[in-house]
């Protein structure tokens, strides 16, 4: 299990903020007709979209894996103190690309070895140092790190948002972090004020 990043997939960035048909900074929620496994009735934050493709975290797919154990394959001692904080947090399944690197998203403020800024708000990190500082009790107040990624190629997401596969929305923080796991897509599609069942209307006559 690695988190180290690998620069030439995630680093390069040409910046297209300010175009409409930039998402970064967006949820997709998944269409209930979408039957991937990866994806079903998933939410997954965007933290990169330019001309190359976009690349995402499912934000609502924890796996079995909890902290420790993540902590504990990388030979990182959690605190005792500490313990009780993290002993049930789960690691997220992040998507099908890349399933054995770790991805931190989190709070804005604080840079560590490898922390790609998002926006103001959101950075996301991919290097073990982030995890020490979790480990002895520091780091960010709010996080979550998944194993694996979504990514698209050029002009693959947006065509498969002109096929009804995805609903796009703009982030919300609070949500993104939130652990209510079972109820993140029907909040999110909430900040459009649609409904999960108008949704799988709307997928039966698409």
């Amino acid at each position: 299990m690695s988190l180290e990043a690998d620069a030439d997939n995630v680093s390069h960035r040409e910046n297209i903020t300010g175009s409409a048909s930039c998402l970064e900074n967006h949820f997709l929620i998944a269409m209930p007709h979408l039957r991937d496994p990866n994806f079903n009735g998933s939410v997954t934050y965007l933290w990169k979209h330019d001309s190359e493709g976009a690349l995402g975290l499912v934000v609502n797919q924890p796996s079995k894996l909890v902290i420790p154990d993540l902590m504990e394959e990388l030979g990182i001692t959690i605190k005792d103190e500490f313990l009780a904080r993290v002993q049930h947090s789960s690691i997220l399944t992040g998507g099908p690309v890349e399933t054995n690197k770790g991805f931190i998203l989190h709070e804005a403020g604080t840079e560590w070895d490898y922390t790609l800024p998002v926006n103001d708000d959101i950075s996301l990190s991919m290097s073990r140092d982030i995890l020490q500082e979790i480990a002895d009790g520091g780091g960010p107040a709010r996080y979550l790190i998944t194993l694996g990624c979504a990514g698209w190629e050029a002009g693959q997401l947006e065509q498969e948002i002109s096929d009804n596969v995805w609903l796009t929305v703009p982030a919300n923080t609070d949500l993104l972090f939130s652990t209510d796991y079972d109820n993140k897509a029907a909040a999110a599609a909430a900040i459009l004020g649609v409904t999960m069942s108008q949704l799988a209307s709307l997928a039966g006559h698409s």
